[in-house]
């Protein structure tokens, strides 16, 4: 049995990386400060997409390695990532040419708010990426009328044109990482190897050993300490503050951006979207999209530098209003407003430190491996990433690694399925009959196996990662009380402390999230 390698960070990018060195055979020690999934991937946009307008910065072969990855995805997780049709409006033919040119040359603009990109602009860019789109099976793009039946009635005062094409859609990949933590699982007992995964623990380092100790009191665990064959810190936009707290030398690595999102469940905007999306643009230049999320909408995103520590930020009044004012300039039959607003989310994404006066949305959103050199260790930080890409990020990280530990990467994990649910009343075989979690339609004995099986620690795990109640209309007290109570039942909460943790999770909901929760 080998030495393990150690992953800083249970995002996807830490969780797929883990996922691709068990499908060769190494053991792998997984950490986080916190739970599973609980930064930058529970709080994007949600999108399995090429990046469209990467095409502008001329970033033209993540736009192919991103389509790659999308197919695969629709391929092999296809309970996860479902095919989204996306519609452009235009507000002119020609607009934005010169503006889409500096940008791909990387000239820099000489306005601040540039002018709307036009409907030949947008058909330009379709093209491309139908072009590069080289393993797809989704449709290509179309020209659309603005009267036609089957698309979103957007405001035909201010929009001429219409284009529509199609990328996908994950819904919850918190729970693509539970299904990823899964087969990470079954891959360790396959191969004969480890596999452990330790949330909320901090990662100490006393000179080629490093020490995980946990931070939660209960139930009672001891810290360990780990000699690991490598070190990978997949933490994120937390790079730069893991690799100071393991005394790890280095330059600024990360200069991320935040970007938040609203949910709503206003009725009138979900039937207006009829199944699919709009991907417009803001008075400033900044694509926003308005996505179907179950039976609400979730619409985002703002880009804008965020130094300050990742854990705290959060939508502000400017962001939300902002996102208020372009389903407005979009829609403005349907009298959108702040109160309509369900809840919100907010994250940092992990990109690289750039240089003062780059605009945000032209920082690279391609990853980086960094190598640290000159460490007990072979160690490397992750710079960048995104959902679509987590598994031909991992396969780079494992080739990475083979070459420097010594192991032979010979299965690139190309075509192996993605196990797991989207919902979670479907991730164990518990009957649906029986009694069901206050408010819901999930069985208790659903609610049992996944606080069994899927690593929760605390309440809100649950609520935000596992049963996915942050976006349920009806989350009550009694739902977190009984919540708690099923915790406590099985050995995960102590029952004295279950009024601190309910009233700890239901504070975060409120003021993280702006999600009421009913007494």
């Amino acid at each position: 049995m080998n030495d393990p390698i150690l992953i800083l960070g249970g995002g996807i990018n830490g969780v797929a990386i883990a996922r691709q060195l068990l499908i060769n055979g190494q053991s792998v020690v997984l950490v986080d400060s916190a739970d599973i999934a609980s930064g930058a991937t529970a709080y994007s946009s949600r999108l399995i997409h090429g990046g469209l307008r990467y095409l502008e910065y001329a970033e033209v072969s993540l736009v192919r390695e991103s389509l790659d990855e999308r197919s695969r995805l629709l391929k092999l997780a296809p309970q996860f990532v479902k095919p989204l049709e996306l519609f452009i409006p235009s507000q002119s033919r020609l607009g934005g040419a010169v503006a889409a040119t500096r940008n791909f040359f990387g000239i820099p603009a000489k306005r601040s708010t540039p002018k709307p990109r036009g409907a030949w602009l947008v058909g330009v860019g379709l093209t491309m990426y139908d072009l590069f789109a080289r393993a797809s099976t989704l449709p290509k793009h179309r020209r659309r009328k603005l009267t036609a039946p089957d698309v979103p009635p957007v405001d035909p005062k201010r929009y001429g044109w219409l284009s529509s094409y199609y990328d996908a859609q994950i819904r919850f990949p918190e729970r693509f990482v539970v299904g990823m933590i899964a087969d990470c699982e079954a891959l360790a007992k396959q191969h004969g190897v480890t596999f452990e995964l330790l949330t909320y623990h901090m990662t100490h380092r006393d000179d080629a050993t490093l020490r995980l100790e946990p931070q939660l009191a209960y139930p009672p665990a001891a810290a360990r300490t780990l000699r690991p064959r490598a070190v990978v810190n997949a933490t994120g936009s937390y790079v730069d503050r893991a690799l100071k707290r393991i005394d790890v030398d280095s330059k600024r690595l990360m200069g991320g951006t935040k970007g938040s999102h609203l949910i709503t469940f206003h009725p009138q905007l979900r039937e207006m979207l009829a199944g699919g999306g709009v991907y417009a643009e803001a008075d400033d230049g900044r694509p926003v999209f308005l996505l179907p999320f179950g039976d609400c909408c979730l619409i985002g995103t703002t880009d804008i530098f965020f130094d300050e520590n990742p854990a705290k930020a959060k939508a502000s009044d400017e962001e939300l209003d902002y996102l208020v004012a372009v389903v407005n300039s979009l829609f403005p039959q349907t009298n959108f407003s702040r109160q309509d607003i369900e809840c919100f989310y907010c994250g940092v994404r992990p990109l690289p430190y750039r240089e003062s006066g780059k605009s945000a949305a032209s920082v690279t959103r391609n990853h980086i491996l960094h190598d640290h050199p000159d460490q007990p260790w072979p160690m490397l930080s992750i710079i960048g990433g995104k959902l679509t890409t987590c598994r031909s990020l991992a396969e780079e990280t494992a080739e990475w690694l083979a070459e420097r530990v010594g192991f032979e990467a010979k299965d690139l994990g190309r075509d192996r399925p993605f196990p797991g649910h989207e919902d979670c009343r479907q991730a164990t075989t518990a009957a649906d009959d029986g009694e069901m979690l206050v408010g819901t339609q999930i069985p208790l004995a659903v609610v049992d196996a996944i606080i069994a099986d899927e690593h929760v620690r605390r309440l809100g795990d649950l609520v935000e990662r596992r049963l996915m109640l942050l976006y349920h209309p009806r989350l009550s007290r009694a739902t977190l009380d009984q919540l708690a109570a099923r915790m406590v039942a099985a050995g995960i909460l102590e029952a004295t402390s279950v009024g601190q943790e309910v009233a700890e999770c239901e504070q975060r909901l409120l003021t993280m999230f702006g999600k009421q929760v009913a007494s």
